[in-house]
């Protein structure tokens, strides 16, 4: 154990101080600041993509396989901390919806607001950002990804209006427990 100098007065680092007393360090290091709890970023994976998906379907779908990301949990007691940041707009009147998916599952509820947004203005582009903490409880490799649903009848489109492409993003980080 090594010994720290605070207020003039030598201390095992696993000293603590009082509710009413303050410490002022003189020969601390960062790293006696430091928690010893989990919450550290162990990785981080970005990718991009400026196509233009689009679809008429009901049911959640993916356009494109470029926007995802592969990663794979160093633990089980890792979380996944998914962003991605897109624009939207549809045709026809009609609403989109849009979540997350890890693999197969979709990490939004019906009774969730988070991962939704539903754009009911033709042609009005909106900027979408989706984000949501995964506890997928796996070492396996897994892809995250951003899926679209029509409410009704017309087109919903993502990483574009119905005019240009526009660039699109998903992060995911592996939080450390």
């Amino acid at each position: 154990m090594s010994i720290v100098t605070i207020n003039n007065r030598s201390i095992n680092r696993s000293d603590t101080a009082s509710a009413d007393q303050v410490w002022t360090a003189t020969s601390a290091t960062a790293s006696d600041f430091q928690a010893a709890v989990g919450g550290k970023v162990l990785q981080c994976i970005t990718a991009t993509d400026v196509t233009v998906r689009s679809t008429t379907s009901t049911s959640f779908v993916t356009g494109s396989n470029t926007l995802s990301v592969d990663i794979t949990p160093s633990a089980t007691s890792s979380k996944i901390l998914v962003f991605v940041s897109t624009t939207v707009s549809t045709t026809g009147g009609t609403p989109g919806e849009y979540t997350i998916y890890r693999d197969s599952t979709n990490l939004s509820t019906a009774t969730s607001s988070t991962g939704f947004l539903a754009v009911t203005q033709e042609n009005i582009v909106s900027n979408l950002g989706l984000h949501v903490l995964d506890s997928p409880s796996s070492t396996s490799e897994l892809t995250y990804q951003p899926y679209m649903s029509v409410g009704g009848s017309g087109t919903v489109y993502m990483g574009s209006d119905s005019y240009n492409d526009a660039m699109s993003t998903i992060t995911c980080m592996e939080i450390g427990a």
